[in-house]
């Protein structure tokens, strides 16, 4: 599937002249995939990027992205990522995101898909892990289309081990048309840090703000590009 066709999805839910999310366009994502380089360092260049953003909408949940194939593949993670390996999070998958998605936080305005307030939690790159039975390695995103694939984090706040599973649940398995592939995140490697955060405490990593803090001034630029956009 190409870049454009991939992101059909996300760009039919959303009116880019009433929302400051980015749009995707081509002429600005080679510059959020040079930008995100940059910003993780030179010793990760080679590496996809990763960002986890809070999403205070009509439910509050953490969105888990990761850069696959030139778009950010995306998961709802309703409880948000744990550092603890006895967590199992459920991730329900939504549509692909454009890479600059990676840099944004702010308001997205009532009445717009995905209504509400958004920061940047955790940001930085991961190195695709997933082998075969024969121990070669496997590109991630035919790992994830087979349903599993492990991944190293290095981020500011998550690092090291973690793996995405696609499971089935009882709807899916009866053949219930409205039921769609569910997974599961999971800390694989040993617990690192406090667990999961409080959403509405967590500060962003790209602003140092709250929640609230960002739903307070939301004429406030918190995205831009090098074509000069903002939030």
């Amino acid at each position: 599937m190409s870049e454009k066709d991939g992101l059909r999805t996300y760009r039919g839910k959303r009116h880019f002249d009433r929302t400051s999310e980015p749009s995707g366009e081509p002429a600005t994502r080679n510059e959020a995939r040079a930008d995100a380089k940059t910003d993780a360092g030179a010793d990760a260049a080679d590496e996809p990027t990763f960002v986890v953003q809070i999403h205070d909408a009509s439910t509050m949940h953490f969105d888990f992205r990761l850069e696959v194939d030139g778009v950010l593949k995306s998961w709802s993670v309703p409880k948000g990522p744990s550092t603890d390996p006895n967590d199992k999070r459920l991730a329900i998958p939504t549509e692909d995101h454009p890479l600059e998605y990676r840099d944004f936080e702010g308001v997205i305005p009532a009445g717009e898909y995905g209504g509400g307030t958004v920061i940047v939690w955790d940001r930085g790159t991961y190195r695709p892990t997933s082998h075969d039975k024969r121990h070669r390695p496997v590109p991630f995103g035919e790992a994830l289309e087979k349903g599993h694939a492990t991944f190293d984090l290095h981020g500011e706040k998550l690092r090291g081990q973690y793996a995405l599973t696609r499971f089935h649940g009882r709807e899916e398995k009866n053949g219930g048309s409205a039921a769609k592939p569910t997974w599961l995140l999971v800390r694989t490697g040993h617990r690192s840090g406090g667990g999961t955060p409080d959403p509405r405490r967590a500060r962003s990593a790209r602003s140092g703000r709250t929640l609230r803090q960002v739903a307070e001034t939301p004429d406030a630029p918190t995205w831009h590009s090098d074509s000069g956009e903002q939030a």
